[in-house]
């Protein structure tokens, strides 16, 4: 017999340790881990991580084995791992209802248990009773399942256990919006039980869904039904917020040790290499001791200080944790598995040695790791004050079996028993190396032969649809129905995926579905579902957006391929040519570069070979899934009230006879939501007929026959925006229940609409009005008041057809006013309609992930709602119109600023720098104020203009906002390529770019001219026009005096405004406020008092803090008066930078601005400036102080530095500035 090799031995060796300290707690009949002898419970987090040192065990026997007892013990070691994972599997399944109503409800209370009895695999405390939602434990059990599967265990074992993966695949998809408990199960670091969303789960659930992508769970013996797909966009989701969090680890810890797990083994979740090295360096720099490494800042796990009678600690006892948190050494087991993956080999043995040092030796000389080291009691005034100072003690589990099995595991590793690929064969270690540059393939297809030559007159040679059969096209909306199929098991009761849009990574793929080629096109050329898609210009900017996403984005092998199809709606209004925007796009991608993007045009055919192919087989046929379930027919999983004619891709591509199953469901998919024509046919305009539909005046008779019933006279002064005296007539007529006594009396003069002989509006008449009205206003009108008075479901039996409700009449004309351009309308039909942006939700959830929160509704707070977590697009719909006050203009509004402000977050995250909270009923009331100020209008001209602005138009007038550059605002005078009535406007930046001297000075002349020529206008215009609102001093009405005021254009005064509107701070503003919190009692801000005690909770860099300070000053409705507030603490932070160790008291910010203020008016009037020292009625502050620069002689700056130092001057150090 051969003797024993070194390595054989020293394999032995680990063996041993293996099994006294690990496979010692293995239950034989589930195969689940205990915590210890003592703690009976499994942890799902705990049980994966201590089986990884078995499982690597099992392979460097495998691959060093001496003799046959070898090979014996290491099939062994690996059916130990299986068995663990399929006991964690076991316990997973029973909970399969669970995992059903999360996919829909991802409540807490509806989540997956953390924690299972060994013996049983039951569950041991209630749903409430712990903090159970921990999504990166079930991530790490999909990612090891992935990895362990692709190195030849084999795990699961029937069609139904891949179905429920399936489904746990849906169940972490949505991992970048929902708030957990973490890693350390206690969520919130108050440990009060409140969830939060956390880069740990973000990051594990990101790398478990990129490693099961496309994996045959049965191994080398499985087909395509055992393969597990997953939708990129989700991963793309959790990429971009994991993007924005790091270092960060959630919004009440700036940094947790808990993040070594995702920037480097097991998850290698960030690609960005720099990222990655800040964050570790931020782990080293802040959390690092002398026996490993806490888990975050102010942890009182276990520490002397702690009360171990309660679970949950007071606010401001956090800051008794600092500097004596414990330190874990199992961080530093990460660290030299990190070193062993980056090559690094002096991290691998300085850390290597540092552990061997804080081992304990058990019995037989083994070494364990213990859980943590606490500081002793006696010694805790030490350690606060000179941190690393004092000799720590072990304390909690030894040995602690996480810690234990990535130690072994980490030494294996050092040793080379293992190589990094071997615990690595997904290879998810290269996921910082350099990508190769993205070619975006683009395909355009023309809908029908018509367009087809029309683009060949202009020398663009495309496919038709029915060229390419038999590849087929259909509407990403398709593919949305087809994956809600995935994952389907009757015996398990699970539904499968949730309906949801598919983004663009998802249409970019090729699906070969029963054994024929699908291309679907994307989401954004819909015109299904909002009315951007029905905007040009609009459609051509998402394309480029996209394209620029696809480069950036696109992971998998092959090349993305975009179909763009060229619709009817892409024409101009007579159908004689195509729209200019997409004729010149077309142009750009044959040049191969499109916004940024490279790109290949050419046909489908060409692009088959390179693209990118999912194969789709739970629709064969062989399948028991069915096609039509019993719900289908009921259509009750589709959106049957979605409307535009645009079925699909339909009429070329098949005869009716040929037809399979498969057919037959997109069929009957496509005209769930076609629409049928009723109206009459429009005719085309003339020259005399130029009114614009607006919401204001199409409804002013109506709403003032309802309102004069109720006995109120509507006095139409202008308003800031549409409607906003109506909205609370318009609330009562929305529910419509019993509305006709609300016109028993019927005003004089009134007379346009028909009567009865009770002297009501006689509906029936109208309807007939109806059948003759050729005008597209005319028709809007008299829909407007069936909807009022009859409700969206009355049935009109327009042309003695039933059925024909309101609603179907509402969806046709918003078909119409689509073909027409009419915004104004389309939008105000959206409202009525309740239309819902498909992607509110998701764009919703994009700026919440990306740190930011945003509100509706215009201030102040009971008004203005506050969106903090995502929330289900029905709740978020609701709460828009709530808090628009059921405006059915600032909702639709509301809706799509949301949509263009989660595009930009995506696109440009740098514009949302220190912006932590988006105010949209702000942002909106700014776009108004702009236009007014621009055009020199009236308050209600501006509205009018702002809701008849197209999309591109808006989106642009947002950006131009968010930006903080200069712009202008003109009407145009440019012929408008389609005859549509909304007014021309163009919006362009003001700037010095480009501009010789001589150029600039007469620039400079003529701006001085116009300026003395809108004051004398506004002065003219104050003298004549009534205020803007009835109640001028709150804050949200006094626009109109803004506005009248505005028109000198006043640069800061804007420039204030815009950052007030859009809570834009200065860099490091919030860690200065942390700063000077600690030297007083608190700020006073406009009444509201910010106490230095939120700085024992909370730490400087904590987004929990900046959110409450935001919060404190998003208590001022005036933005440019929020803005002075924010500069007279940045002069103050000055102070915290100078050695007092306290200033003392409570600092009132609003009067230090007051003060500054007066200084200010009494410099003005010394130089003989009184006639023009209007003052802001609100506030009282000066308007000439609002629009002064910050620095120079007569800057904000200068006053508020005198106003603090007048303020705190018996606070100041002697030697400090007097007051000149």
């Amino acid at each position: 017999m051969r003797s024993r090799s070194n390595s054989g031995v020293r394999l032995d060796g680990y063996a041993r340790l293996v099994q006294q300290t690990i496979l010692c707690y293995q239950n034989p009949v589930t195969g689940l881990l205990s915590a210890s002898h003592e703690q009976k419970d499994a942890w799902v987090r705990d049980n994966i991580y201590s089986i990884l040192a078995v499982w690597g065990l099992g392979m460097a026997y495998r691959k060093n084995a001496d003799r046959d007892e070898d090979k014996a013990k290491a099939y062994e070691l690996e059916q130990n791992v299986v068995k663990l994972m399929r006991g964690l599997l076991q316990c997973m399944m029973r909970q399969v209802d669970k995992v059903e109503k999360f996919k829909h409800t991802q409540s807490t209370k509806d989540s997956l248990h953390a924690k299972y009895n060994t013996a049983t695999c039951s569950t041991v405390v209630g749903d409430d009773q712990w903090g159970h939602l921990q999504v990166d434990a079930t991530s790490l059990y999909l990612l090891f399942l992935a990895q362990m599967t692709a190195s030849g265990l084999r795990i699961i074992f029937t069609l139904d256990e891949v179905a429920f993966i399936q489904n746990l695949v849906f169940y972490i998809e949505a991992a970048y919006k929902v708030a957990d408990y973490g890693m350390w199960e206690r969520g919130d670091k108050t440990n009060q039980g409140i969830p939060e969303l956390n880069a740990s789960s973000v990051g594990m659930a990101k790398a478990a869904l990129e490693a099961i992508d496309e994996l045959d769970l049965f191994g080398a013996h499985g087909g395509r039904k055992s393969v597990i797909h997953v939708l990129p966009d989700e991963v793309e989701h959790c990429q971009s917020i994991l993007f924005s969090m790091l270092p960060r680890a959630s919004t009440s810890k700036e940094i947790d040790a808990g993040l070594l797990s995702i920037i480097s083994f097991p998850a290698f979740a960030v690609e960005d290499m720099n990222l990655v090295n800040v964050t570790k360096n931020e782990i080293i720099s802040k959390l690092q001791g002398r026996y490993g490494c806490c888990r975050f800042l102010r942890d009182g796990y276990k520490t002397p200080r702690e009360d171990p009678n309660r679970l949950h600690y007071d606010p401001a006892e956090l800051k008794l944790f600092e500097n004596i948190e414990c330190e874990w050494p199992i961080f530093w087991t990460y660290f030299i598995i990190d070193g062993v993956f980056s090559g690094d080999a002096v991290q691998v043995q300085e850390y290597r040695e540092a552990l061997e040092g804080i081992l304990i030796r058990g019995k037989n000389g083994i070494h364990l790791v213990p859980e943590l080291y606490a500081t002793p009691p006696n010694k805790v005034d030490e350690e606060y004050k000179n941190p690393h100072t004092v000799d720590r003690v072990p304390l909690g589990k030894l040995p602690h079996l996480w810690g234990q099995s990535l130690y072994i595991l980490s030494s294996l590793l050092a040793e080379g028993f293992l190589a990094a690929g071997e615990i690595d064969p997904l290879n998810r270690r290269f996921s910082t190396s350099v990508k190769p540059d993205v070619v975006v393939q683009v395909t355009v297809l023309a809908e029908n032969n018509h367009i087809k030559d029309l683009l060949r007159k202009h020398g663009i040679d495309v496919q038709s649809i029915a060229d390419i059969h038999p590849i087929r096209v259909q509407p990403g909306r398709i593919l949305s129905h087809i994956y809600a199929k995935l994952g389907r098991n009757k015996n398990m009761k699970l539904s499968g995926r949730p309906y949801r849009p598919i983004g663009v990574l998802g249409t970019s793929k090729l699906y070969v579905i029963r054994n024929q080629i699908f291309t679907f096109t994307p989401q954004f050329t819909d015109q299904h579902h909002f009315y951007l898609a029905l905007d040009n210009e609009m459609i051509v900017e998402m394309l480029r957006i996209e394209l620029a996403y696809l480069c950036t984005c696109w992971r998998m092998t092959g090349r993305p391929t975009l179909t763009f199809p060229i619709t009817h709606t892409m024409l101009i209004n007579d159908g004689s040519d195509i729209h200019p925007a997409v004729l010149s796009t077309i142009r750009k991608l044959e040049d191969g570069y499109f916004g940024g993007a490279r790109v290949k045009l050419g046909s489908l055919t060409e692009f088959l070979t390179t693209s990118f192919y999912t194969y789709l087989t739970f629709l064969d046929p062989d399948c028991d899934e069915k096609l039509f379930d019993d719900d289908d027919a009921s259509e009750g999983r589709f959106s049957p009230n979605s409307d535009s004619d645009l079925g699909g891709y339909l009429e070329d591509t098949y005869n009716q006879e040929s037809q399979d199953e498969l057919d037959q469901y997109i069929n009957h998919l496509l005209q769930s939501t076609s629409l049928k024509c009723y109206l009459p046919p429009l005719r085309k305009k003339t020259s005399e007929d130029s009114h614009v539909f607006s919401a204001i005046h199409s409804t002013r008779d109506i709403l003032s026959v309802m309102a004069k019933a109720k006995g109120l006279e509507i006095p139409f002064v202008p308003m800031t925006l549409p409607t906003k005296i109506l909205s609370a007539h318009r609330k009562s007529l929305n529910l419509v229940d019993s509305p006709q006594p609300l016109l028993k009396q019927v005003p004089e003069g009134d007379s346009q609409w028909p009567r009865d002989d009770h002297g009501d509006v006689d509906c029936e008449k109208l309807v007939e009005q109806l059948k003759d009205c050729l005008n597209l206003q005319d028709q809007a009108d008299i829909l407007y008041i069936l909807y009022v008075i009859k409700g969206p479901s009355w049935d009109t039996n327009l042309s003695g057809q039933h059925g024909v409700t309101v609603q179907n009449l509402l969806s046709e004309l918003y078909g119409k006013a689509g073909l027409n351009q009419e915004w104004g309308l389309i939008r105000y039909i959206s409202g009525l309609l309740r239309k819902k942006v498909e992607v509110l939700a998701e764009a919703c959830t994009d700026l919440l992930s990306h740190q930011t929160q945003l509100t509706v509704g215009l201030p102040p707070e009971p008004r203005e709602k506050i969106i903090s977590a995502p929330l289900p697009p029905k709740e978020l719909t609701k709460l828009i119109y709530e808090a628009s006050g059921e405006d059915i203009s600032i909702a639709v509004l509301t809706q799509e600023i949301v949509v263009y402000l989660a595009m930009y977050v995506r696109a440009q995250p740098s514009l949302f720098a220190e912006m932590l909270r988006l105010r949209i009923g702000l942002i909106i009331q700014v776009m108004a104020t702009e236009l007014a100020r621009s055009l020199n209008c009236s308050g209600e001209e501006a509205s009018e203009s702002l809701m008849n602005l197209s999309p591109f138009d808006m989106k642009n007038l947002l950006h131009h906002i968010l930006s903080g550059k200069e712009f202008g605002v003109e009407r145009s005078m440019r012929p408008i390529h389609s005859s549509t009535s909304s007014p021309a406007i163009s919006i362009h930046e003001v700037g010095h770019t480009g501009v010789t001297k001589t150029e600039r000075s007469g620039i400079n002349r003529l701006r001085s001219e116009m300026k003395q020529m809108t004051r004398r206008f506004s002065a003219d215009a104050q003298k004549s026009s009534t205020p803007s609102s009835p109640t001028g001093t709150s804050s949200s009405d006094s626009g109109g005096h803004h506005i009248g005021w505005g028109e000198r254009q006043g640069q800061w005064l804007r420039r204030r405004r815009l950052d007030g509107a859009i809570n834009r701070v200065p860099v490091g503003f919030y860690q200065k406020v942390w700063k000077i919190l600690q030297k007083c009692h608190g700020l006073s801000i406009d009444g509201y008092v910010l106490p230095s005690s939120t700085t024992r909770e909370m730490t400087p860099q904590e987004i929990k803090f900046a959110v409450h300070v935001e919060s404190v000053l998003n208590r001022v409705p005036q933005p440019e008066y929020r803005q002075l507030l924010v500069e007279a603490i940045m002069v103050l932070t000055l102070l915290s930078d100078t050695e007092m160790n306290s200033i003392g008291g409570i600092i009132h910010v609003d009067q230090i601005v007051q003060v500054a203020n007066q200084l200010f008016l009494q410099d003005q009037m010394s130089i003989g400036a009184m006639d023009t020292l209007e003052k802001d009625p609100a506030t009282g502050i000066c308007h000439f102080f609002y629009d002064s620069a910050p620095s120079g002689a007569y800057g904000t700056m200068t006053y508020l530095t005198k106003a603090v130092a007048s303020h705190l001057q018996e606070l100041l150090p002697n030697s400090g500035c007097q007051m000149q």
